[in-house]
């Protein structure tokens, strides 16, 4: 594939104005660096251009991953006029004026590839606006967003769009960049091996950010290549990409809570400190972490959410950020703990099991009987009481009447749970040999 932005140089005398993502600009989509998935020679905007059947679309990526560019070039591959708006700058009279002028356009012969930055902030009734536009081919729709269209976007548009992920660019793609940079700049950047690799690293998969990065360093004339010391001193880091609130926030949780899951105290320990370095509150991950010990430890050992409840309440005492090691030494005993879901099964099951059920009231014999009235009903009678029974065990039915007896608690053989399932499989010989 090629770059992202396009190694053409602009005229002399514009190109010392013009800012250099600006001057990279790819003119082909055979220009654009990375994102194969969707532009590679069998994928899916390449068949769709050769087949001459463009969709409307919603690019879903980062920052900087070269949405808009794309956007741009299927217009010009497609002699469609090319419209730029933003959500957040967009009100519904301005939607009207873009409508009505992509109305006038087609009448007189050209269609409108309408890109929409941002489009996750128009709201509800915003986004059904489109709808009879692109319907009747007023418009081709391409929306950008950085959220996850299946929750920011209505169904509707969805219906009538593909959606088209594209990916955080890799660092052998940022290096090309750096290369094309490099030669339309016609210089090398004063840089060591190592101070090289961490500009990409600053960069965070972002293209755009890379070459605001590239500008800065060209503009130096160090004595010597700077080491990653020297550049580290002279650029302030790029900070990650993280919204509290936004995609971001429920990826990183998810791969939290999957490590500890999956026993890694490593990886866990890794996306715990990512989401940190992000911003998130600590009180969040310690409400979090503990889930985690009720839902995926559980009985398996049952100090785990104790050891969750005490990091939790070290952190209200000491703060950040020495509190925040109590919360990590948390989450690496999550991470090597034995793991059991049947207590959350079970429970999901008598959930299940009392919502069918209804209003089944208790067997009698199990009712309390504090009137004379009630025990002339029956409430119990019969009942026997476990204390006095062999084995301190009656092997009773507790379940309404006419119900079936379910195996809710399905204890595993790990853990504090292999104990539990040992007294379980007792208990259910007990009843058996009672019953018969």
């Amino acid at each position: 594939m090629g770059d992202l932005f396009s190694s053409g140089t602009p005229p002399a005398e514009t190109s010392a104005h013009q800012p250099l993502a600006d001057r990279l600009r790819p003119q082909s989509l055979s220009e654009v660096i990375g994102q194969r998935q969707v532009l590679g020679p069998e994928a899916p905007l390449t068949v769709m251009l050769a087949s001459g059947a463009l969709s409307s679309l919603i690019f879903w990526g980062p920052p900087g991953v070269g949405k808009t560019t794309i956007a741009r070039l299927l217009a010009h591959e497609t002699d469609l006029q090319f419209v730029q708006i933003s959500a957040i700058f967009t009100g519904v009279p301005d939607l009207r004026k873009v409508f009505e002028a992509a109305k006038i356009r087609r009448q007189n012969g050209q269609g409108t590839l309408l890109f929409v930055d941002e489009i996750h902030r128009f709201n509800k009734a915003q986004q059904d606006g489109f709808l009879p536009h692109m319907e009747d081919g007023t418009i081709l729709l391409v929306g950008a967003t950085t959220e996850n269209p299946s929750f920011e976007l209505n169904a509707a548009v969805l219906s009538r769009s593909q959606v088209m992920v594209l990916e955080r660019l890799p660092a052998e793609d940022l290096e090309l960049m750096v290369r094309r940079a490099e030669a339309e700049l016609a210089l090398e950047l004063p840089l060591t091996p190592d101070a090289r690799s961490a500009l990409i690293g600053m960069a965070d998969g972002d293209g755009r950010a890379l070459l605001n990065l590239i500008e800065q360093v060209a503009a130096w004339t160090p004595d010597k290549p700077l080491d990653v010391d020297g550049l580290s001193g002279r650029l302030m880091k790029r900070a990650a990409q993280y919204d509290k609130g936004g995609d971001a926030h429920y990826n990183l949780i998810s791969a939290l809570h999957k490590s500890v899951r999956g026993s890694d105290p490593d990886a866990a320990l890794y996306w715990f400190a990512r989401m940190l370095e992000g911003g998130e509150d600590p009180r969040y991950l310690a409400r979090r972490i503990t889930r985690m010990a009720v839902e995926d430890i559980g009985l398996a050992d049952p100090q785990a959410q104790a050891i969750c409840l005490q990091s939790w309440e070290t952190y209200e005492r000491l703060g950040s950020p020495e509190g925040e090691l109590a919360l990590a030494q948390a989450v690496a005993y999550l991470a090597l703990a034995p793991k059991s879901n049947a207590g959350y099964v079970a429970y999901k099951g008598a959930r299940a099991a009392a919502k069918k059920t209804g209003s089944e009231p208790p067997p009698k014999h199990i009712l309390n009987a504090p009137t004379a009235l009630m025990k002339d009903q029956g409430y119990g009678d019969g009942y026997a009481y476990d204390h006095d029974a062999e084995d301190g065990f009656s092997g009773q039915n507790y379940f309404p009447d006419g119900m079936a007896r379910p195996a809710l608690y399905q204890p595993v053989e790990r853990g504090f749970e292999r104990d539990l399932k040992k007294r379980l499989d007792y208990f259910t010989r007990l009843r058996d040999k009672r019953e018969t």
